[in-house]
């Protein structure tokens, strides 16, 4: 490392001992011009030579593999050369030391310095106090613009909020270190001929809004407020043109819910498989307005432009009363339910499984319908559910928790 700041004081020193002594020799052997010219002459040389080991002291001569360096700390400059390879050997060779967690320094401490010039910036945490609307909260940062100083605090600051950072004036209450002042604006839901938006104002009242904004209302526009009712936290504002206009707006899509039933879980159980998202859609209507006020609105367009997701739920379908028996004893169940081997119910279903004409014709001979025999009866149950389970009688089977384990 060198360092060139003793070799620009030892320069200064010379260059104005040359012009004292030269301004000297003016005053003693003015009348002689050979010695005027030769005086002039050394004056000249002096200085081109001064002049060159000023420059040489700026830029110093930098060698193979080394880097000129100028370090910028506190607003102090420093100028080093160094065959350090980052910009953290770099601060340690010179011993400047950074506190890593805190501190900013840019470029970052680990980047490669491949180039033969470098500027380092070291921005030290200071302790700042941020007055945000009256509340203080103090912060140690080395950011140096509001935005992120109030970021390191957790703040938001909109960029319609007035900041400022300063001194401290008062060091009892706010100690050693800078204030930052914040100065929020007022944040008001604005219809604009119907499309609803939160906006931020300093302005004192709502015609000054709409000049800060540049909104001029038609002849035929209607504002929900006087221009002169002073602006509040939160108000809304709305402006509307009367007669027929169109408005986009955002909208919510509800979600379908499938549910799918499980046997083997008892009935009340609920399950969610897949949760349902809502979707978006965009909604352009036709509205009708008067003094202000919707009289009639007709939607004539809308975009999906988020799909809605699905619910799968599987819900229970076992009941309480879960039977495993032999298929005899389930047929008996069964029978509890249908009705009796001679049932007649007079609409075309017959005895104790409840069978019409061609049910039984599937599985049975045709000519005993009506008249057979409980022992037919039973068989032609066990064809039919060996065919299509106990899905011929689903509200009876149900109901007397019959399972599909026979076939």
């Amino acid at each position: 490392m060198h360092v060139w700041r003793k070799f620009d004081i030892i320069g200064e020193v010379v260059h104005s001992y040359i012009v004292m002594s030269i301004v000297s020799l003016i005053k003693r052997h003015y009348r002689s011009a050979a010695v005027l010219l030769g005086v002039f002459a050394v004056l000249f040389g002096s200085l081109l030579f001064v002049n060159q080991a000023l420059a040489n002291s700026d830029n110093p001569v930098v060698k193979a593999g080394e880097k000129l360096v100028n370090i910028y700390d506190r607003g102090a400059g420093r100028t080093v050369i160094t065959k350090a390879r980052t910009i953290r050997e770099t601060l340690k060779a010179a011993n400047i030391k950074v506190d890593e967690k805190q501190d900013v320094i840019e470029p970052s401490l680990d980047t490669d310095m491949a180039a033969e010039k470098y500027n380092i910036n070291i921005y030290r945490a200071r302790p700042i106090t941020i007055v945000d609307n009256g509340k203080r909260l103090k912060v140690t940062t080395a950011q140096q613009t509001p935005a992120l100083i109030a970021k390191a605090a957790g703040l938001k600051v909109y960029p319609e909020d007035k900041t400022a950072l300063n001194k401290t004036d008062n060091l009892l209450v706010d100690g050693a270190g800078l204030v930052m002042k914040v100065e929020r604006a007022k944040a008001v839901n604005f219809v604009l001929y119907g499309k609803e938006s939160i906006i931020r104002t300093h302005a004192k009242t709502v015609g000054d809004l709409l000049k800060e904004k540049n909104i001029k209302p038609g002849r035929n526009d209607t504002l929900s407020v006087n221009a002169l009712t002073a602006i509040s936290e939160g108000m809304k504002i709305e402006l509307w043109r009367n007669g027929k206009q169109t408005v986009t707006v955002e909208e919510e899509v509800n979600f379908e819910t499938e549910k799918i039933q499980d046997a083997n879980k008892d009935v009340g159980h609920k399950e969610v498989k897949q949760v349902g998202e809502k979707g978006k859609r965009n909604a352009t209507y036709e509205i009708e307005m008067k003094n202000g006020i919707e009289i009639s609105r007709k939607e004539i367009a809308s975009v999906v432009t988020k799909e809605p997701k699905k619910q799968i739920e599987i819900v229970g379908a076992k009941s309480s009363n879960t039977f495993s028996g032999s298929f005899a004893e389930a047929l008996a169940r069964l029978r509890s339910c249908e009705g009796s081997y001679t049932s007649n119910t007079g609409n075309g279903y017959y005895g104790a499984y409840q069978f019409n004409r061609g049910t039984w014709a599937s599985v049975a001979d045709p000519s005993k319908y009506g008249n057979a025999t409980p022992a037919e009866q039973d068989e032609a149950a066990w064809k039919l559910y060996q065919r299509r389970g106990w899905s011929p009688w689903p509200a009876c089977s149900r109901s007397r928790g019959l399972q599909d384990i026979y076939r």
